[in-house]
């Protein structure tokens, strides 16, 4: 097992330095300079202070220089200063972490397991009801994109049925503290949670339904009832345990996904996480901010993808590499 954790950690390393690199290309070629961008939020700027302001961010120098100059500095932590917030980038990215982790992880596993107990309950009935249903769920989950589904709920839980709020992650004026603290976090997290999660859950729940008619049309199986085993461990032990892996294998594939469509649920719900910290960053041509966000998303995803190569392995003892 050691073994196998340091190659997959040395395939990990590889990728994130391709990652690195190829973001710090998109993102120098696209059009826009930040030196300008910020004369434009300040009415104006002389041009010796724009040749200060290029050679103080090193946007003078050569592009190979200033990638070389970047990697040296990922490799010691320092993801660099902000252009635009003047303050170091990874403060920037801390202080909206949790507030995104804590969406993103919250969408998943509720995604996850509605999804998957869905699929594997329709399965026991192809033809019946509740297949149906979930039929229904995905078509409509696959044909509505996430801030589509965050401007409905907004429309239903703020003007016409004004349950939860739509805006923010805590009560403004509220103490943070204690139980009630955590109940208002909660509270807030509904909609927007829901509204990532929704597209997840219709894809979850037609991937396990048709993986779980899958297992129980197996040879083991019909092995395991024959021998009078009772139809709850047959479906959950036996064929839940092998249809849930293309799942995983989904979840693990969609993380990326996931942490972009964050992006936009937080934009929608002013949700105070790296959403919005990177969609204002854009707007201001920060690229150490950007680069830093691009950065913390591919080692999320990386971190995920491992964790799905361990939970194939703990799931399936039969993997082995």
């Amino acid at each position: 097992m050691l073994r196998y954790i340091l190659k997959r950690l040395a395939y990990a390393a590889a990728l994130l330095l391709a990652v690195i690199t190829l973001n710090f290309l998109l993102i120098h070629i696209s059009p826009g300079d930040p030196v300008e961008t910020i004369a434009g939020s300040m009415g104006g700027m002389s041009e010796d202070l724009r040749a200060q302001l290029r050679e103080q961010f090193g946007l003078d120098k050569p592009f190979i220089v200033q990638l070389g100059i970047y990697l040296g500095r990922v490799v010691q932590g320092d993801l660099g200063q902000s252009y635009f917030f003047n303050a170091p980038v990874a403060s920037l990215i801390w202080e909206r972490v949790p507030a995104t982790l804590l969406l993103v992880v919250v969408s998943v596993l509720a995604a996850f397991l509605v999804g998957t107990l869905l699929g594997a309950l329709a399965a026991r009935k192809p033809n019946g009801p509740l297949s149906q249903v979930v039929t229904f769920l995905s078509l409509v989950g696959y044909s509505a994109p996430v801030f589509w589904t965050g401007i409905v709920l907004i429309i239903l839980f703020a003007s016409i049925f004004p349950i939860f709020p739509v805006s923010d992650m805590r009560t403004a004026g509220m103490d943070n503290g204690g139980l009630a603290g955590v109940l208002d976090v909660l509270h807030h997290l509904v909609l927007p949670a829901f509204a990532l999660a929704f597209i997840y859950v219709a894809q979850y729940s037609r991937l396990a339904r048709a993986s779980m008619m899958e297992s129980l049309a197996a040879d083991y199986i019909r092995t395991a009832r024959a021998k009078g085993l009772s139809e709850t461990i047959v479906l959950y032990k036996h064929a839940l345990r092998n249809a849930v892996l293309p799942v995983v294998t989904m979840l693990g594939l969609q993380f990326g996904n996931v942490l972009a469509g964050a992006i936009l649920v937080e934009t929608v719900f002013n949700w105070p996480g790296l959403g919005r910290l990177a969609f204002d960053s854009v707007l201001r041509r920060d690229y150490p901010t950007m680069l830093g966000i691009l950065l913390f998303a591919s080692l999320l995803v990386v971190v995920m993808n491992q964790l799905t190569d361990l939970a194939y392995r703990l799931i399936d003892p039969r993997i082995k590499a």
